[in-house]
């Protein structure tokens, strides 16, 4: 098989997924997908005791610290007496929801069910810091009659670990099976349910990663990219995750970008829309973490010199989408950066192609060795933060 027949293969089977046998139509469907994948909600509600840990689950899941703007209120006392949404800051259609305290004395399970509104959130999201109460198990049952899902997780772990770690004959793994256990003892009148132990202040240790597999396996297709994108990456393991997730829509924005194809005029040339691969591009570069606000909290998370972890960015291509954010990190480039168009100016080295198979074809080479750059430095973003195990 030829380079040219291989490549029309390749276009021919990007339009049958769209349904489509038009590349008029489909550039323009493509478009339309592509901007679904960032408008489709997913709402996650954070459900359980006060004083469990909830805000700060909330403000870690957003890749936020507790002291941040916009930051869920945390605190040892209640701070939470109604319903409060919080967006994503990067990914505004990725929503959680702080539910009031279902511990406190005054607490009304009636009152309670009134104001949840089951039907506005994906799943449900249940907090302990210490053993699950009746509360947490009554809310599970509620959650189930309306046929939605809940996960338990146990949070603060960090803390029991180091309440434990200098005694004698300490073994880690031997803490969390039994922590794991003490609570599945406590929900087992629900089927056994599986908890996951997690510390706010530190994802890439524990559960954080399992949670995110079980959740992801659980929603529909475009819920489940929202999700990868929007949790922050804490760990070479959630690294890959993103980066599969983005390869899969790889051929919808090489399609969505063929701008040329829909005017059906005879040897016209097909002209790419830089604007797709630029805005696909940033939406990777957020999605990783390599935008300034993530770096910063990485650094002070993992308490890291800020110019340590930005030095580790150092491929062309990202560094013209951090220069096209406005963003002036220490790099030790010594010429200056080009813009992010020439670079794909240069990469594509024309700007227009015969017919829309070969833009397709380029295209795509180009965000695949573009998100492969992103990711080779986040890698090393990851290595400079110390959390490349």
């Amino acid at each position: 098989m030829t380079e040219d027949s291989s490549a029309d293969l390749y276009f021919s089977g990007a339009l049958e997924r769209l349904g489509e046998c038009d590349a008029n139509v489909a550039v323009a469907k493509a478009k339309e997908k592509l901007d679904s994948l960032d408008s489709v909600t997913l709402n996650i509600a954070v459900a359980g005791e006060t004083g469990a840990g909830k805000s700060a689950f909330i403000n870690a899941f957003r890749g936020l610290d507790d002291d941040d703007d916009n930051s869920a209120p945390t605190g040892i006392t209640e701070t939470t007496k109604q319903v409060t949404m919080y967006t994503h800051p990067s990914k505004s259609n990725v929503r959680l929801w702080d539910l009031p305290g279902t511990g406190m004395p005054n607490f009304k399970a009636n009152n309670f069910l009134k104001e949840v509104k089951f039907e506005t959130y994906d799943l449900f999201i249940i907090i302990s810091s210490e053993r699950f109460k009746e509360n947490d198990v009554f809310l599970a049952k509620e959650i189930e009659k309306k046929q939605k899902r809940f996960y338990f997780v146990r949070t603060k772990i960090d803390n029991d670990i180091r309440s434990v770690a200098k005694t004698r004959h300490f073994d880690e793994q031997k803490v969390l099976c039994t922590i794991r256990e003490d609570c599945r003892r406590n929900v087992k009148e629900l089927g056994n349910p599986k908890v996951f132990l997690i510390s706010s202040y530190d994802l890439g240790k524990y559960d954080f990663q399992d949670l995110v597999d079980t959740l992801e396996s659980e929603l529909s297709e475009y819920k489940r990219f929202a999700l990868v994108q929007s949790v922050p990456v804490c760990s070479l393991a959630m690294l890959e995750k993103k980066k599969k997730f983005m390869e899969k829509f790889i051929w919808l924005a090489g399609l969505a970008s063929g701008l040329g194809a829909v005017i059906p005029v005879p040897l016209l040339p097909v002209v790419i829309d830089k604007m797709v691969l630029t805005t696909f591009l940033v939406h990777c570069h957020y999605a990783l973490g390599l935008n300034e606000n993530s770096l910063i909290i990485l650094s002070e998370r993992t308490n890291k010199p800020l110019s340590q972890i930005k030095s580790a960015i150092k491929s062309p291509l990202a560094l013209a989408v951090v220069d096209k954010l406005r963003i002036r990190p220490r790099t030790s480039v010594a010429k200056p950066v080009k813009s992010l168009e020439e670079l794909l100016d240069a990469k594509l080295l024309v700007t227009n192609f015969v017919n829309a198979s070969e833009a397709f074809n380029a295209t795509c080479t180009i965000l695949r060795g573009a998100l492969n750059d992103m990711i080779n430095d986040m890698r090393q973003v990851l290595q400079a933060a110390g959390l490349n195990e």
